[in-house]
């Protein structure tokens, strides 16, 4: 397993932010061409990110490009110049079909991309939505799903506000399509980078639908989405008396088994040895970090 609790998007251009990243705690950095970037300054960009990437100088942290979308001017260019370096992902932003990431999937392919670098799609339109189990199962290279939040809400005239109702509909079709195809998806950015409060909240409410993580526009909140996607240690403690309770029972030949007043079964289990798993998959990457 591999965490994806924080996915920090970088401007491409910005060498300062790319150097600066390499000491930070995110688990996938996002190194961006698209709209971060500047039409004057994208091929400057483009070299700047591929040596960042071909340096290996993020360590654990998964590093993927942000290339400028099908059809556009920079998109060919893109995958030629990045293919090569073989990030760990190539995030391509409103995809909106499975046709869009056969597209993508051929030419990473016939630029030379290792079979490891995977496809990030962002979802970010309502047909995109629609076809977000298509988008999901189009592809072997294909392994998570990015919800594009603010070009979604703006596609539906929609209002940002809290508990962001409006985009609630969206948010669940595209996390059915992701878990039914065995894909990771994280969701969309926060814009307002002084409300600590209501990030958190929003870190917190895509946990409980069940996100992966959630992609992030500035290093300050870095450390409360780490902290509210881990497992805490009452987590990883209960999942692991729900663990030895049950090995007990199906030992004393019984299939269920109570824990703290809840009943537990086979499938308890499963989610608890999930939550063990991120839990060393956090505590592996953080070690990590500390020992670099």
């Amino acid at each position: 397993m591999r965490p994806r609790r924080s996915v920090l998007y970088l401007p491409g251009a910005n060498e300062r932010a790319l150097e600066k990243a390499r000491t930070l705690p995110a688990d996938a950095l996002v190194l961006d061409l698209e709209d971060a970037v500047a039409p004057d300054a994208k091929a400057t960009a483009r070299d700047r990110v591929c040596e960042a990437v071909a340096s290996g100088a993020y360590g654990e942290r998964e590093t993927a490009v942000r290339i400028n979308g099908l059809g556009s001017a920079w998109h060919d260019a893109d995958v030629r110049a990045v293919a090569p370096v073989g990030p760990d992902a190539v995030v391509v932003p409103k995809v909106g079909s499975a046709a869009d990431v056969h597209a993508v999937d051929r030419a990473l392919t016939d630029a030379g991309a290792p079979a490891r670098t995977a496809v990030w799609a962002m979802v970010e339109t309502p047909a995109a939505v629609l076809r977000a189990e298509e988008i999901a199962t189009a592809s072997e290279r294909l392994t998570v799903l990015v919800l594009g939040t603010n070009d979604l809400a703006k596609e539906l005239r929609a209002e940002f506000v809290p508990g962001r109702a409006p985009l609630l509909p969206s948010l669940s079709l595209c996390l059915l399509a992701a878990r039914a195809a065995g894909k990771s998806i994280v969701d969309g950015v926060y814009n307002d980078v002084r409300d600590a409060e209501g990030f958190e909240a929003e870190c917190v409410q895509a946990r409980q639908f069940g996100f992966d993580g959630k992609t992030l526009v500035h290093p300050n909140q870095l450390d409360v989405c780490n902290r509210v996607f881990a497992p805490s240690e009452a987590d990883v403690e209960h999942a692991r008396r729900v663990i030895e309770a049950l090995e007990r029972a199906v030992a004393d030949g019984r299939g269920v088994v109570t824990v703290d007043g809840r009943m537990v079964e086979n499938l308890h289990v499963e989610q608890a040895r999930r939550v063990l798993a991120l839990h060393e998959a956090v505590t592996a990457r953080e070690s990590g970090e500390t020992g670099r």
